[in-house]
């Protein structure tokens, strides 16, 4: 691989041989069947990645370790931005209305969870209740004003629309940096803290 894989990424290439004994057998079965599975954030040895591998049902995550070297092909958040699918959901009404407006904002996103992982794998993973999920590349602080207005337009959709801000420093959820709090919970591969800025988290609370 030519950079390291994020957190979110979906990554192809992991066989069952690669999960440990006590693995369940769905996520065997997933596996089997040519899923990818998601990089997570957690620290992991040399040569290897943290990620998740999904089950059909919600509950079904299992947390494993695949080896670099067995990456065969990696999709980020922000190459499916403009991925449709044919299936008629509010999820996907949802993200082709927003879609112009993110275009728009002068940050790059991406999409994630449910959504991301069906429309970059083609394995049914989006129902008519699904969340949409998507990520904003953030280098530079983005105001508690400007998350405010996100959080507007995004309540206007036809679904439950979450968002989590990419710092250089970890991820931080948008509904909680656009609300009155006054520490917010950083999360990245070493720890989730609770910080006043997540852009500057040498500044943060106790």
């Amino acid at each position: 691989m030519v950079s390291t894989p994020l957190a979110h990424d979906l990554l192809w290439g992991m066989t069952p041989a690669q999960l440990p004994a006590d693995a369940p057998l769905w996520a065997v079965e997933s596996l089997a069947a040519g899923q990818p599975v998601v990089v997570r954030r957690a620290l992991s040895a040399e040569g290897f990645v943290a990620v998740g591998v999904r089950g059909v049902l919600r509950e079904q995550r299992w947390a494993a370790f695949m080896a670099v070297d067995s990456i065969a092909c990696r999709v980020s958040p922000e190459a499916l931005c403009h991925v449709d699918s044919e299936r008629n959901l509010p999820v996907m009404h949802a993200l082709q209305q927003l879609r112009p407006m993110l275009d728009d904002c002068g940050w790059v996103w991406g999409v994630s969870g449910s959504v991301g992982f069906e429309l970059a794998s083609g394995f049914t993973a989006m129902h008519a209740a699904s969340d949409l999920d998507l990520i904003l590349r953030t280098p530079q602080l983005i105001t508690r004003n400007q998350a405010r207005k996100l959080v507007a337009v995004f309540d206007q959709a036809v679904c439950r629309v979450d968002m989590q801000l990419q710092t250089p420093f970890g991820a931080v959820a948008l509904r909680e940096w656009a609300s009155g709090s006054a520490r917010v919970l950083l999360k990245n591969a070493h720890q989730a803290c609770l910080v006043i800025d997540p852009w500057n988290p040498q500044e943060q609370a106790a």
